[in-house]
């Protein structure tokens, strides 16, 4: 997966935040886990919630080349 991220110019890294998702129960149970790989942005729920607009292509990019290398 890093090498499919280095590939569109990302670097794909370890990071805790706060918030909820599934991933936290594979992660729980020791399963190596990819989350975050929705849009670029800031203020999850806040009146100042915003994408930045340009990043998608980019991110959409690093998803596809996931996909494909999947077996």
């Amino acid at each position: 997966m890093e090498e499919q991220a280095r590939l569109e110019g990302f670097e794909l890294t370890e990071q805790g935040v706060g918030g909820t998702s599934d991933g936290n129960f594979a992660a729980d149970a020791g399963t190596p886990t990819l989350d975050g790989l929705g849009p670029v942005g800031d203020g999850a729920h806040a009146s100042h919630e915003h994408i930045v607009i340009d990043a998608i292509p980019g991110r959409i990019a690093v998803m596809l080349r996931m996909f494909l290398t999947l077996s």
